[in-house]
């Protein structure tokens, strides 16, 4: 779209949100997405918004990160961004929420991150699972309840993901059969826990420093599950202090032997990895078959 387009696209969603003619005085390209264009929109009178757009995206993917926030939102424990709609526009789809300016962080930062985490995780349910199935990264993640904690990972994370992946020859049969055998071994190497309600797509890239120097998470795809997982997701690419981690095991301790789960857990953001940008990831997943099998 041109310059006036793109203008008119942002009045017209951002006043049918608010339910009131608004003027759009300015917008600007906000870097870091590779899915979407993000872009912050300022008004008269109405105060900056951020809106993410695509024209390409499932139609209900911005529904499900609008409720992802909401959930998140309401639980209370870190700050979330308010979600003020979604919707589509002559076939563009988007989500509205309010424009969270960043900020120099405290020095209690990681302090409070962590604890904030852990308060989150002991928001607990009966089953693992969630109301709707979701997306991770643009890739669908189906979240069927289930009883147990085993069987929600193996049947709603690893083997969704290596069914895709060998439909998408990322990967041959062979290695689908040895991921198979591995599996096997999960229900003697990992805990069960209660179902923790989880941001479900906590690495570095989806959380900042908000203008009051404190976390801000953003980009959910939320559900209920082992909080390893998320811990776990945590150490994958880094960019979460020891700190954070101190405060967090000193307020919610984990079971013990988690830093030898880290690698299993990680598998699945893995596989997501080889699904969506191609066998470079696949080298992660050979170290751990290898080192379990």
């Amino acid at each position: 779209m041109n310059d006036r387009d793109q203008k008119n696209f942002y009045e017209t969603i951002i006043s049918r949100t608010l339910s009131c003619p608004v003027k759009v005085t300015r917008y600007s390209p906000i870097g870091g997405g590779c899915i979407h264009q993000a872009v912050k929109v300022e008004t008269s009178g109405h105060g900056p918004f951020f809106v993410k757009s695509n024209d390409a995206v499932d139609a209900d993917m911005f529904e499900k990160e609008y409720l992802g926030l909401i959930k998140l939102r309401a639980a209370g424990t870190l700050y979330v961004p308010e979600p003020l709609g979604y919707g589509q526009d002559d076939h563009r789809s988007y989500i509205i929420t309010e424009f969270t300016e960043s900020g120099r962080r405290e020095p209690d930062f990681w302090e409070k991150f962590g604890n904030g985490l852990a308060d989150l995780h002991r928001q607990h349910a009966d089953r693992y699972g969630f109301e709707h199935d979701n997306y991770i990264g643009r890739l669908p993640q189906r979240n069927d309840y289930m009883g147990n904690w085993i069987d929600f990972f193996i049947g709603m994370r690893l083997d969704v993901q290596l069914k895709m992946a060998v439909d998408m020859h990322r990967v041959d049969q062979a290695f689908s059969r040895r991921f198979g055998d591995f599996m096997k071994l999960l229900p003697d190497m990992l805990p069960e826990e209660p179902p923790s309600l989880l941001h479900g797509d906590l690495w570095s890239g989806n959380f900042m420093t908000g203008s009051g120097g404190y976390a801000v998470i953003i980009d959910p795809a939320v559900y209920y599950g082992n909080r390893e997982i998320e811990l776990s997701f945590t150490r994958m690419f880094g960019g979460f202090d020891d700190t954070f981690y101190h405060f967090y095991h000193r307020a919610y301790p984990l079971a013990p032997g988690f830093e030898e789960r880290v690698d299993i857990y990680n598998l699945y953001p893995t596989l997501v990895h080889v699904n969506l940008f191609g066998s470079s990831y696949l080298s992660g997943l050979e170290r751990v078959l290898r080192r379990f099998t």
